[in-house]
């Protein structure tokens, strides 16, 4: 057997209609994928009219590329920085407390390089609360990087990440357990 493109077939993959997907492009392109340094609140508030679930304290810095932000779930006090591309031809879920760093890419989408017509998968991405993905980092398709779970630069999570640990390479491996000091109560006071 061999790959024939000519019969692929995706008509089971319905990401919204087509006027709706036209006007959030030209959305993102406006005001997304830009290196003006638009307000967060402006960026939030139009995600939300796109069906976008976001909470409080999200910064969205320039260049970001969203593909279809009704499949988005943002928590609160979330960090997403320059040029990441969040492709979510499903649901990508980030919960409070998270980093995506610069050049980060969440990939819910794939092809089955074993079947002939290279048939599309999509599978969702879930970053639970605390999690920092680094900076040219990829999360593939079906991966959840559970609960302060690091993802060090440049690096390629393609399986779980077990909470409170670090995994760095391709394909990530788990190099050492992530430890949070102990914020001493004297900046606690000063910070507040």
């Amino acid at each position: 057997m061999k790959t024939d493109l000519s019969c692929y077939n995706n008509s089971w993959y319905k990401p919204g209609n087509a006027f709706k997907r036209f006007l959030w492009y030209v959305t993102s392109l406006i005001f997304f994928q830009n290196s003006f340094f638009l307000p967060s609140s402006f960026k939030v508030f139009l995600l939300r009219a796109f069906g976008a679930k976001v909470g409080s304290g999200v910064v969205l810095k320039p260049n970001i590329s969203i593909k279809y932000p009704w499949n988005l779930r943002m928590e609160n006090n979330i960090w997403i920085g320059e040029r990441v591309w969040i492709d979510n031809l499903a649901l990508v879920y980030i919960g409070n407390n998270v980093c995506v760093s610069q050049g980060a890419y969440l990939l819910t989408g794939n092809h089955n390089y074993s079947l002939p017509y290279f048939d599309l998968i999509v599978k969702p991405i879930t970053l639970e609360e605390g999690v920092w993905i680094g900076a040219k980092s990829i999360v593939c398709p079906g991966v959840t990087c559970k609960s302060h779970a690091v993802l060090s630069v440049g690096s390629i999570a393609t399986k779980d990440l077990e909470p409170y640990a670090i995994y760095q390479g391709n394909p990530s491996t788990l190099i050492k357990k992530r430890k949070i000091a102990a914020v001493p109560l004297i900046n606690t006071f000063f910070n507040s």
